[in-house]
């Protein structure tokens, strides 16, 4: 099933059939949802190490009937939309740098049937940030140096007795990272194979006792400005494309 029949679907359960019928004239749900979609892949652009950024905040313009309409099914539909941006983005492997806005605003400019989607990125400067997933926790790195190991003095404590008390660590410059064995008592491995001390790449494993931890790198910056309160508005956390975002 493809994206804008699965958005068709919620909208069913979203929407009475009896006020669907006033959608025969003027713009349909579903424009809106191709139109997002067409934004999010024109707007998407490499920015680095192989991440692809996609805007993060949209407005959805709408002629003075057509927003009433929209307007009228409320919350549901600006709900569906947001689940499409974050399902299309986590397709495409998108990345955001904040929070994901969706609003949808009366422009007495346009004329019945016709929409225009504006998108930016989250105001503030995009920088990356190195965190370890573990057992579906996110664990950002804050220092330059994270000790892992089951001791309580580790940095990240973890509850797995194959680990030494200090197992390992990771450095992390905020752009480079590399993880070294602290001497453990069964070893350090990365993406399978046995290290002293290595150079750390996006998406590698590191495997300590029974433990696998993922190093991510994601994009953040500061969240888009909030809408007005008079706006249909869906916002959410999704900082790395369907990761989490």
């Amino acid at each position: 099933m493809g994206l804008l029949d699965s958005f068709e679907k919620g909208l069913e359960r979203a929407v009475n059939g009896a006020f669907a019928k006033t959608f025969r004239s003027g713009i349909q749900p579903v424009e809106i949802a191709s139109a997002l979609r067409s934004e999010l892949d024109k707007k998407a652009a490499v920015v680095a190490r192989d991440r692809i950024l996609a805007p993060n905040t949209f407005t959805v313009r709408l002629a003075p009937s057509d927003d009433e309409r929209m307007q009228a099914i409320g919350q549901p539909l600006v709900d569906e939309l947001a689940d499409l941006v974050a399902k299309h983005s986590r397709a495409q492997g998108y990345t955001f740098a904040g929070p994901v806005s969706v609003t949808i605003r009366r422009d007495d400019a346009l004329s019945t049937g016709t929409l225009q989607v504006d998108s930016s990125t989250a105001q503030g400067s995009v920088s990356w940030r190195g965190v370890l997933d573990i057992a579906g926790q996110r664990h950002p790195l804050v220092k330059a140096r994270t000790v892992i190991g089951r001791g309580s003095d580790a940095d990240i404590t973890l509850a797995d007795a194959g680990t030494s008390r200090r197992h390992v660590e990771v450095l992390w410059d905020g752009e480079r990272a590399m993880v070294r064995d602290l001497g453990s008592t069964n070893g350090t491995l990365l993406n399978g194979r046995k290290i002293s001390e290595s150079p750390l790449p996006p998406d590698a494993t590191i495997t300590i006792g029974r433990t696998d931890m993922v190093f991510r790198i994601v994009a953040q910056a500061s969240a888009p400005a909030r809408p007005a309160a008079s706006d249909a508005t869906r916002a959410f956390d999704m900082f790395d494309g369907g990761g989490r975002a």
